[in-house]
């Protein structure tokens, strides 16, 4: 007991020591007393939790075309309108109206057991429980063959993605395997995706035509399994049907059902899925302004999309991307009174779709383009940014590096940037302003599982959030707004010499593309 007690006041001892040293280090970095303002607002009065919560867990998902977008889009203007804040929506389109309802599937043979089911996103809805034989895809190789099977599917739910023997992710095989046996099992995966992609192929369909082909012959229902590889995570998109239902299982149920289908045990399930669907639906950016006391014709934009998928609540993609603009808004109206240029806040809607906000906006103001100082753009989830590109604008380090001078050393030494780096020529808002040849910047988060656990997935809800990383977002693109809009300098516009590949064929600058503005070409 007592060297217990004595390691433990050393171990006190220990951290007074290291909270002293830090705070002397911190003492010694003598930041702009604006961007000063900015690091003590972020740290000691942060509304980012309250926002996420009121966003993510009281809106939740924000599909184009639901009630709830246009929840998200009345939320985040309100909000900016209690801050002093001009904001309005902006109608850039119209899109097919739907909300989500239940999803209700059960097996209710050989034995009973609730699966773990989503309806995608536009699925039509059953008018009332449907109990059907859930069958696999015919073992054939042409599609005069599939053809003839087809008849046979009627009146029962197919199973139409890949089956997946095993369900565990490629990390833990590779932990536990040893090297011959991960090696045996990695190349056994591989061929069974490559199997399944050209038996699609020999059928003569694809992933658009496959769900028409089926839902003609009359089956009731189509499930999937889109696993991300990693466990319980399975992406959630659209259907591709009009009058059934279509829906995700996750990997261990679909691959029990599928099981048993092959072997004969001839499954059933019982299927209810409750959505609406709505008329079409106008489509928003929301848009807030504080306009500039000097130079009021000369922009800098914060960026963010605020629509998601809905398979959960959108918390990584974009939940945290708007919060971080929310609250860098919120802060710089707060501490940055005289701003120099205007600054613009744009929460973009259909961005899942095609960049479809953000590239209407570019389309819709070209006076603004003409006066854009700089887009800053943050898109890939909760942790910190880690990577700013110059976009392939030449002279892009030079105020670039000078902006980011002022932030903390804390967070610009977490930041690697590439000059003049090569544009953007999609994925994320900031190239619809590049392809325009606006300097439109990605603030790069760290991946913290982004792209295998959160993106798209049943899993990206409000806990996926790492808040300390968005503060440290916020203090960072709070700083380089203030620095691009104190600019006395416009930032030049040249492009870089597009490089050449292999064969010699020159690279060519991203095309400025039309937004969808509706979803009648939408597949």
């Amino acid at each position: 007991m007592k060297r217990n007690t004595i390691l433990s006041i050393s171990a006190l001892l220990l951290t007074a020591q290291l909270s002293f040293t830090n705070a002397q280090t911190k003492q010694t970095e003598q930041l702009n007393p604006i961007v000063q303002n900015f690091v003590n607002e972020a740290q000691n009065n942060s509304q980012l939790e309250s926002m996420a919560h009121d966003l993510l867990d009281g809106i939740g998902p924000r599909l184009i075309g639901t009630p709830e977008m246009l929840a998200a889009n009345n939320w985040t203007a309100d909000k900016m309108k209690s801050w002093g804040i001009e904001a309005e929506l902006q109608q850039f389109g119209t899109w097919k109206g739907w909300q989500r309802g239940i999803t209700h599937v059960d097996m209710v043979y050989p034995r009973v057991k609730s699966l773990v089911a989503t309806q995608l996103a536009w699925s039509p809805a059953t008018k009332k429980a449907v109990e059907a034989e859930v069958v696999i895809m015919p073992k054939v190789s042409s599609k005069a063959e599939f053809d003839k099977w087809l008849p046979s599917a009627k009146g029962k739910v197919v199973l139409m993605a890949q089956y997946q023997k095993i369900g565990r992710s490629d990390d833990q095989i590779k932990e536990f395997a040893t090297p011959e046996l991960y090696e045996k099992l990695k190349t056994e995966r591989d061929q069974a995706t490559k199997d399944f992609r050209e038996y699609v192929k020999k059928i003569g369909y694809d992933n658009n035509t496959l769900p028409e082909a089926l839902e003609n012959a009359g089956v009731a229902g189509i499930a999937i399994s889109n696993w991300t590889g990693i466990m319980g995570a399975n992406r959630i998109f659209g259907a591709k049907t009009k009058k059934i239902p279509m829906f995700d299982i996750e990997l261990e149920d679909y691959g029990m059902l599928y099981r048993m289908a092959e072997s004969g045990m001839k499954p059933r399930i019982k299927l209810e899925t409750q959505s609406k669907i709505l008329p079409d639906a106008p489509s928003f950016n929301t848009v807030g302004i504080i306009h500039g006391k000097e130079k009021p014709n000369e922009y800098v934009i914060l960026s963010a999309h605020l629509d998601s998928w809905d398979g959960a609540q959108g918390a990584t993609d974009n939940g945290t991307g708007v919060l971080t603009m929310l609250e860098t808004i919120r802060i710089l109206k707060k501490y940055y009174p005289n701003n120099k240029r205007t600054i613009i806040v744009g929460l973009w809607g259909s961005e899942e779709q095609g960049l479809n906000g953000s590239r209407a906006f570019v389309t819709d103001h070209p006076e603004i383009m003409k006066g854009t100082q700089a887009v800053f753009n943050q898109d890939n989830g909760t942790g910190r940014v880690i990577d700013i590109s110059g976009q392939g604008f030449v002279n892009s380090y030079d105020y670039i590096g000078k902006w980011l001078n002022a932030a903390p050393k804390n967070i610009k030494d977490q930041i690697k940037s590439t000059f003049p780096g090569m544009p953007g020529g999609g994925g994320s808002d900031h190239a619809s302003f590049v392809a325009a040849g606006v300097p439109g910047f990605s603030l790069s988060s760290l991946n913290w599982g982004y792209f295998g656990y959160t993106w798209h997935t049943t899993k990206d809800t409000y806990d996926k959030i790492v808040f300390d990383e968005v503060k440290n977002n916020v203090i960072l693109t709070a700083t380089l707004a203030y620095m691009a809009s104190e600019d006395p300098e416009f930032t030049n516009r040249e492009k870089r010499e597009m490089p050449a590949n292999d064969k010699g064929e020159v690279a060519k600058w991203p095309e400025l593309k039309e937004p969808m503005r509706s979803s009648k070409d939408y597949k």
